[in-house]
């Protein structure tokens, strides 16, 4: 009887030592990703890029990135895309400065717009071809996600998403005479997530007086009508 009990009060103490151990080794791991989450973002920096001065803009443009600070510095820039994460707007007369973006991102492009007008000042805007939602749900943005594209004043100011969501920019026009930019986009029409040579490719208006997200201008009633023509 003295036995039974003997075995039983050790085999307790086992299973409440194994527990123990389980429970302390995942407290270990997962302690031991969160510093190495921790350090992995310490060792980012911040780049600024060469000034970017348009004579016909008030506004001096610096933009933003990130790189890792094992590197040098200077070869790290040098070798690095031309990818930017934000963009600083400086005013030349006042000295005032603001910010593009309020969110994290990455800004793939960026052109300078000039629409010319008849017997009026020409009106200027800045394009940007711009990441910044994970639309691949991978848990980080790259080239893959989505690439939206959006309008702002040479300020920076006044930010407008004029493509839609989950489409990229393939190309974009700029047509003085309807004072409008017709933009290619591939959308992901089969939903996989994904930007490949299955999905559907549209043609989208913005009108630069009123910029909003554009309509497509090929509609699928004639997409419909060109298949039955093409497709066999």
């Amino acid at each position: 009887m003295n036995n039974h009990i003997f075995f039983k009060k050790i085999a307790v103490f086992t299973l409440v030592a194994a527990l123990s151990f389980s429970c302390s080794g995942g407290i270990t791991r997962k302690s031991e990703q969160t510093q190495a989450t921790a350090q992995q973002k310490s060792e980012q920096n911040i780049v600024y890029g060469e000034l970017i001065v348009k004579e016909q803009s008030d506004y001096l443009m610096i933009p933003v990135g990130l790189t890792d600070k094992n590197q040098d510095r200077l070869s790290s820039y040098e070798n690095r895309s031309s990818y930017y994460n934000n963009i600083i707007f400086y005013g030349k007369k006042d000295g005032q400065t603001n910010i593009l973006l309020n969110k994290k991102a990455i800004i793939t492009n960026f052109d300078l717009l000039e629409e010319k007008k008849v017997g009026k000042s020409s009106a200027r805007y800045w394009l940007y071809q711009i990441i910044n939602s994970d639309t691949n749900s991978d848990q980080k943005l790259d080239i893959q996600d989505a690439r939206i594209g959006y309008l702002s004043d040479l300020s920076g100011k006044n930010l407008q998403q004029i493509t839609p969501n989950n489409s990229q920019i393939l190309s974009w026009t700029l047509v003085q005479s309807t004072g409008a930019i017709f933009i290619k986009i591939i959308k992901d029409s089969d939903n996989d997530q994904k930007f490949t040579e299955k999905d559907e490719t549209n043609f989208i208006r913005v009108n630069l007086d009123k910029p909003v997200i554009g309509s497509e201008i090929i509609s699928d009633e004639v997409e419909q009508k060109i298949k039955s023509l093409l497709v066999k």
